[in-house]
């Protein structure tokens, strides 16, 4: 199984600081945001790795991560032909993942859980895609999953809406297997321009091909100042923690 990691985007929430670097290679705690995704999919055994982002930022990521060996990991990089959407950003995988079930993360995606058990989960469906959705306090920021709890699927996905019943969100952790790049290609640019990936999403649940977890941890869109600044307060929490238990066993 490979991952794959989105990091192109504007970054507009960001200005100024995204005029002249890009959103996920600003710094949370120590490291740049990207860091987070490729670790995530390290622990849970993915190496191999395409890191999709926009041309006037490639030569950085690359000056910073190389070919991944420094992290353990196998680093491949892409370019998408402008911000047309994460449905989009996913197409660019095909000729890379080929014929294997893949892992897309948003790289502005913090967030406290292992994705070990959800991919396991994963490896075992037969068929179609899976996302993980995270309990939020304010559903009208997010495409938001309206769950069927007696038969635990995803009766729809709803983005940005006004108003809903459902306060879980489809964070950016999405699993497919190729039956993907097929849905991409069915669906059409919406009123903003781009290929939404809720509308894939939809596609998956028509056919009853689409699964979920809920993340139990903390998880946050570091792709606002305010959420940037909570996103570096709860990592270095983990940092704090993570050096007490270390510590403990000294």
């Amino acid at each position: 199984m490979k991952g794959v990691i989105l990091a192109g985007g504007k970054g507009t929430r960001l200005r100024p600081f995204t005029k002249i670097i890009n959103k996920h290679l600003l710094p949370v705690g120590p490291f740049p945001m990207i860091y987070w995704s490729i670790k995530k999919l390290k622990e849970a055994e993915i190496k191999d790795i395409l890191i999709l982002t926009n041309k006037e930022h490639l030569s950085n990521f690359i000056s910073i991560f190389g070919n991944g060996k420094g992290l353990g990991v196998n680093l491949t990089y892409k370019v998408q032909d402008g911000p047309n959407g994460i449905a989009d950003g996913v197409a660019y995988a095909k000729s890379f993942v080929r014929d294997e079930k893949f892992i897309t993360i948003l790289g502005d995606n913090i967030f406290e859980d292992s994705l070990v058990p959800y991919i396991e989960s994963f490896k075992q469906q037969k068929s179609g895609g899976r996302v993980l959705l995270k309990e939020v306090p304010n559903p009208s920021r997010y495409g938001i999953a309206i769950l069927n709890k007696e038969t635990n699927t995803i009766q729809s996905i709803i983005e940005k809406p006004e108003k809903t019943n459902s306060p879980y969100c489809v964070t950016g952790v999405y699993m497919y297997n190729v039956q993907v790049f097929d849905f991409i290609n069915a669906i059409k640019p919406s009123a903003r321009g781009e290929l939404e990936i809720t509308d894939v999403n939809n596609l998956f649940i028509n056919q009853n091909q689409l699964q979920y977890d809920i993340l139990k941890g903390w998880w946050i869109d570091a792709g606002t100042h305010e959420s940037l600044y909570k996103a570096n307060t709860l990592v270095y929490e983990l940092i704090k923690i993570s050096k007490r238990k270390g510590e403990e066993r000294e």
